[in-house]
């Protein structure tokens, strides 16, 4: 059982979340916060896997919420939920260490399958979210690359498996392209993730710009 902590300061928002996940068999929401502050203490107290972060609140907002609980041992992955489609928030949100991003307009199916990719240790990174990224910090990397010598430490197949992540690719998309299994696939991405010291494929798209190790 996925367990999810709901994170907004609008109550009704809450309970409609709430229907929505706690009507699916392997969701349960074990509980809700306000504000950030409260946001915090809530994932020390119940230990959630997923968090639905919203992102403008009053006191501590989601976004430096997000950079606090994700720099802790054994942290959930946090799901930011906003309605607002601003690159800022995007950008700062992936910056907090967020492995989603999905606006509140999206679908309730949207949501819980969301819900579930990060649960599974995976991250919800869209096309459209993937040419934002590559946009906002392709054109960095290009003036002033942050070099990184873990770079060097990927072997041959694990480099080749970085770049089409890095343009946005699944790993079923990468498997047809590299002609190899799925699972295989999702090996390569877990060594890669190891060796650059990122907690997801969200981090390891912008590190792979910022290190100017992809170019757009």
């Amino acid at each position: 059982m996925t367990r999810v902590l709901l994170v907004d300061d609008q109550t009704l928002v809450r309970t409609g979340f709430r229907v929505i996940i706690d009507a699916q068999p392997d969701l349960e929401v074990v509980g809700e916060a306000g504000d950030g502050h409260e946001a915090i203490a809530r994932v020390a107290e119940l230990e959630p896997d997923v968090v639905c972060m919203d992102v403008q609140m009053p006191g501590l907002d989601g976004l430096e919420a997000t950079r606090r609980i994700v720099a802790g041992d054994g942290a959930p992955a946090v799901l930011v939920l906003t309605t607002f489609d601003r690159d800022d928030y995007l950008f700062q949100a992936l910056e907090a260490g967020a492995s989603g991003f999905l606006l509140k307009t999206a679908s309730p199916e949207q949501l819980v399958d969301a819900v579930r990719v990060l649960a599974a240790g995976d991250a919800l990174l869209s096309p459209a979210v993937t040419r934002r990224v590559i946009e906002r910090f392709g054109g960095a990397a290009s003036g002033a690359a942050v070099a990184d010598p873990a770079l060097e430490e990927l072997t041959e197949r694990e480099a080749e498996v970085f770049r089409l992540l890095a343009d946005g690719l699944s790993n079923a998309e990468i498997a047809g392209r590299l002609y190899v299994g799925e699972a295989t696939v999702k090996t390569h991405v877990s060594n890669i993730l190891l060796k650059l010291g990122v907690r997801d494929r969200v981090q390891a798209v912008v590190h792979a710009y910022r290190s100017g190790f992809a170019r757009p």
